[in-house]
C-alpha cells in the first residue's frame, strides 16, 4: 500500500487498478481494510480503527484516495465532496487523438444499473444527469494521446463514458469501446493530483499520485511534466 499523505485527520493512499476501494458483492478485501490494518499496527491502536470512506474509484482505475480517519473529519470532508471543493485532476491515455486538443465536454448521462454502465447523450433526456468535464491533450507517442481531465460534476464513470462518447475510450476500457483489454486488467485511467483546504487545520493540501509502473505511462508522464 502506498500512502501519499496522512497526519491524524486524514489519510492519503494511491490505489492499484486491482483494488477496491469499499466492500462489495466479489467478496474481495476492499482498500479500507487495508487501510485500517495499517493505521492500526503503525499507531498501535486498541480496538477497531476508525475509518471514513468519502468517495472511490472504479475498481480498474489507480490513483489517489481520500479516507476521513476522525469522526470530526468525516463529515466535514462528505460536505467538501459534496460542495466541489476537493479538485481532482485525471490522467487518460486514448488511442484516438481528441477533435480539439483542449475543450469543455458536456453531456447527459444515464446510468444502467444492470449493466453497470452510463450511456451519454448530447442533449437531455429522461433520467439523465448533466454531466461537465475540461480536458487538454499534455503529451502523445506514436500512437497514444495523454490527456488530463478536470471533471466539473462526479457522474458514475463520467470521463469513461464522455471520452468514449466523442470517439476515444480509454485504453483498456472494454467496456466503452477500446479494442484491446490491458494485460493487468487495468485501465489507463489515474486519479492524478488532488488538493483542497484541510478540514481542521484549514492548510492547504497538494499531492499527487506517481505513475502505474509501466513504460508507457512513464514515458508520456515525462513528457507531461
Amino acid at each position: 500500500m502506498n500512502v501519499v499523505y496522512e497526519d491524524n485527520h486524514i489519510i492519503i493512499v494511491s490505489k492499484n487498478s486491482s483494488e477496491i476501494v469499499q466492500g462489495d458483492k466479489t467478496g474481495d478485501k476492499p482498500l479500507s481494510e487495508t487501510v485500517k490494518e495499517y493505521i492500526k499496527e503503525a499507531y498501535a491502536k486498541p480496538g477497531n480503527v476508525f475509518l471514513g470512506v468519502v468517495h472511490r474509484l472504479d475498481r480498474p482505475v489507480s490513483g489517489l484516495v481520500l479516507f476521513a480517519r476522525t469522526s470530526k473529519a468525516l463529515p466535514r470532508l462528505n460536505a467538501m465532496f459534496a460542495n466541489g471543493e476537493v479538485h481532482k485532476t485525471y490522467w487518460a491515455i486514448v488511442k484516438e487523438q481528441p477533435p480539439q486538443m483542449e475543450g469543455t465536454l458536456v453531456h447527459w448521462l444515464v446510468r444502467n444499473e444492470k449493466q453497470n454502465k452510463s450511456y451519454a447523450y448530447d442533449k437531455e433526456v429522461p433520467h439523465s444527469k448533466k454531466a461537465v468535464l475540461n480536458y487538454r491533450v499534455i503529451a502523445k507517442s506514436d500512437n497514444y494521446y495523454l490527456v488530463e481531465v478536470d471533471l466539473k460534476t462526479g457522474r458514475h464513470h463520467q470521463i469513461r463514458c464522455q471520452l468514449a462518447k466523442i470517439g476515444c475510450p480509454i485504453k483498456g476500457d472494454l467496456k466503452y469501446g477500446a479494442k484491446r483489454s490491458n494485460p493487468d486488467g487495468s485501465i489507463s485511467l489515474l486519479s492524478r493530483s488532488m488538493q483542497f483546504v484541510h478540514p481542521v487545520s484549514k492548510k492547504e493540501i497538494a499531492v499527487k499520485a506517481p505513475l502505474p509502473d509501466d513504460n508507457l505511462w512513464k514515458s508520456l508522464g515525462e513528457q507531461a511534466e
